[in-house]
């Protein structure tokens, strides 16, 4: 539910000017990204919560896979929000348009394959994540995210931060296969799906 958060703070941090701010500490800026955390994160996130005293789920984990199936309607039908919001009122650049329909697509994808197979919603966004960090550097080849480490300023080339995002994306598929939630196979499905629905949402719009 934190991609689109993610996915714009690292817009923000490569080409702020992009947004219509200078940084991320711009009062524009912050209320661009409280405005997309809210809707795309929070509000989805108390729906969900709300679904297990209701009986809908028993666990917020939703360890099997048919008690996916609300919360991932829930996610996307705020997903088509803000894609309709953000679209319709020229705030942000059309590559941030294509990541919010990209995970839109991908969120939609993971449904689908939901209901015959169990695939990681974690992988599926991980993959997303590096579709839209990749494709930033073919749309923006000169750009680089720029940003403060322990009061340093630290500048990263889109490739580097692209091999980070996918050393992470190890991580939490690792993770995964840890807390045995997942099979390898779930997790392949994952990558590929939010991967491929990046691109497929970059050939739409």
């Amino acid at each position: 539910m934190l991609l689109l958060t993610y996915a714009m703070l690292l817009l923000m941090a490569i080409n702020p000017f992009a947004f219509g701010v200078h940084d991320l500490g711009d009062k524009p800026a912050l209320l661009l990204l409280l405005y997309v955390f809210t809707t795309s994160a929070l509000i989805p996130g108390i729906g969900i919560a709300v679904m297990k005293p209701l009986g809908f789920i028993k666990n917020l984990e939703s360890p099997d896979r048919m008690e996916r199936i609300g919360p991932y309607i829930i996610t996307g039908v705020f997903y088509m929000w803000v894609y309709k919001n953000l679209g319709s009122g020229g705030q942000v650049p059309p590559l941030y348009l294509v990541c919010v329909l990209g995970a839109t697509i991908a969120l939609f994808g993971a449904f689908l394959i939901n209901i015959f197979t169990k695939i990681s919603a974690h992988a599926t966004g991980m993959g997303g994540l590096v579709g839209m960090v990749l494709l930033t550097a073919w749309v923006w080849p000169e750009s680089s995210l720029q940003f403060t480490l322990f009061g340093t300023g630290v500048q990263l080339s889109l490739i580097a931060a692209t091999a980070l995002i996918i050393i992470f994306a190890g991580f939490v598929g690792s993770a995964r296969l840890t807390l045995k939630a997942h099979v390898p196979m779930d997790l392949w499905q994952g990558y590929a799906v939010g991967f491929g629905a990046v691109w497929v949402a970059w050939g739409l719009l």
